[in-house]
């Protein structure tokens, strides 16, 4: 089994790249955000034109990654993943420094992160944000950065979670699928079964049952569609 999890919104209690944004970036970012929600440009285009209007030196991006809150049960749950050998790999359209930096600070650095590739130049001058999308894909439907479809590899049983709508596409493929939020709304219109939760501690619960064997039998039953 291996686990597949999105990080804003989900790991973290709020969108980390947003928060960064509201605090260090010209307001013209969110005008570009409403292209993105208008349909106008893909998420790859809209962060990385936000990105770039980043205004602040490196150590001042790091004083506000500071205040980006996780959800208190995912350490425990990262844990239990651990104990029994389930690989746990962070999948997000975000920002890979910005996600790695949070875990960091949380001792949970050791989370493998597929995310869009963050570059400063002259961090500490007159710095300059640059973000690149190492794995997007050009047929990818949603226009990510990150495309979420390639990231999962074809393993035994592969469990995903999530949130939002960089989550859409990717919620096709995993045996197995926790889903909240716009995700959840997504699934039950698209009849993909999956299990509502709100905490990582709701899938500790739900994953514990399968423990010891986690088998693809063990794990099927429970899957259902949320009402």
């Amino acid at each position: 089994m291996h686990v597949f999890c999105d990080f804003d919104g989900t790991i973290s209690v709020e969108d980390a790249t947003d928060f960064v944004l509201s605090n260090l970036a010209d307001p013209a970012w969110q005008a570009i955000e409403q292209e993105w929600l208008d349909g106008e440009i893909g998420s790859a285009e809209c962060m990385r034109r936000q990105v770039a209007l980043i205004r602040a030196k490196q150590h001042e991006l790091d004083d506000v990654l500071e205040d980006v809150v996780i959800d208190p049960t995912f350490p425990a749950f990262a844990d239990f993943c651990s104990r029994h050998a389930m690989p746990l790999t962070i999948v997000s359209d975000g920002v890979d420094y910005f996600i790695k930096q949070i875990l960091v600070r949380t001792n949970l650095s050791h989370i493998p992160v597929i995310a869009n590739k963050l570059t400063i130049v002259n961090p500490e001058g007159k710095p300059s944000y640059h973000l690149a999308s190492p794995h997007a894909d050009p047929d990818c439907l949603s226009a990510a950065g990150v495309c979420k479809c390639r990231s999962l590899t074809p393993r035994d049983l592969r469990v995903y979670v999530g949130d939002g709508r960089s989550d859409f596409c990717v919620s096709h493929q995993p045996e197995l699928v926790f889903a909240k939020g716009e995700l959840a709304d997504y699934c039950f219109a698209e009849d993909i079964p999956f299990i509502a939760y709100e905490t990582f501690a709701d899938l500790t619960h739900s994953l514990k049952s399968a423990v010891p064997g986690l088998s693809a039998n063990a794990l099927s039953t429970p899957r259902h569609a949320a009402a």
